[in-house]
């Protein structure tokens, strides 16, 4: 039952926060199917991680309990493993709290990857989980109406600049290190667009009562 209660910590968690979905249970949900497809792929390369399965779902589900958007790094820190302490070894629960403190794309950016021994591909498999989330358009999208309190255009024109130099650019920085990861990325790249595509076609209707492209001198 482990699942069940780590799943009810975040709907907690998103409660007492007034997290959106973007950040919430679903985000939880989509994190830990790819962490399992990653970790399908990667336990076949390296079978010493498949001790580590449990803690790697463990983090994918709670990852984002401590994101510094919506509350306090530190303080949440202390709260995760206090709720790990009958659930995960004392192990499993630090390698938990070194994981999800430290996969955030602003702290890779700024700090690069932490050195974690024996738990460096958990800790890939878990960051590259959630790097696949983001290419979710709608995610985006909510995200912004959410945080911003952004019309649907606002929104719209937010998450499409995100994609473009975020998201569009995870492999070009080298950001996928796992087989899955990468080849995934590309997929869904690909599904990205015609997904930002809809939405644009959409705002025009909306802004123009037709979905050609407007005229040019609108």
């Amino acid at each position: 039952m482990l699942i069940s209660k780590l799943f009810g910590y975040v709907f907690t968690y998103a409660l007492r926060h007034r997290i959106d979905e973007s950040h919430g249970l679903s985000h939880s949900m989509n994190t830990l199917y790819y962490a399992h497809q990653i970790f399908k792929t990667e336990v076949q390369l390296r079978p010493r991680i498949q001790s580590q399965e449990r803690m790697i779902y463990t983090a994918a589900i709670l990852h984002d309990m401590c994101d510094a958007k919506y509350t306090d790094k530190t303080a949440e820190i202390a709260r995760i493993d206090h709720f790990l302490q009958d659930k995960l070894t004392d192990k499993e629960t630090e390698m938990t709290k070194a994981i999800v403190s430290s996969m955030s794309y602003s702290h890779v950016a700024q700090h690069g990857f932490p050195q974690l021994g024996d738990y460096q591909t958990a800790y890939h498999i878990v960051r590259e989980a959630d790097l696949l989330t983001a290419y979710d358009v709608d995610r985006s999208i909510v995200f912004h109406m959410h945080t911003k309190n952004a019309t649907t255009y606002e929104a719209y024109t937010n998450a499409r600049k995100f994609f473009m130099e975020r998201v569009f650019l995870h492999n070009e920085h080298n950001l996928f290190v796992t087989e899955y990861g990468r080849k995934q990325s590309a997929i869904l790249h690909e599904k990205t667009m015609e997904r930002l595509w809809f939405w644009k076609t959409m705002i025009d209707y909306d802004l123009y009562g037709f979905t050609d492209p407007p005229p040019k001198n609108t």
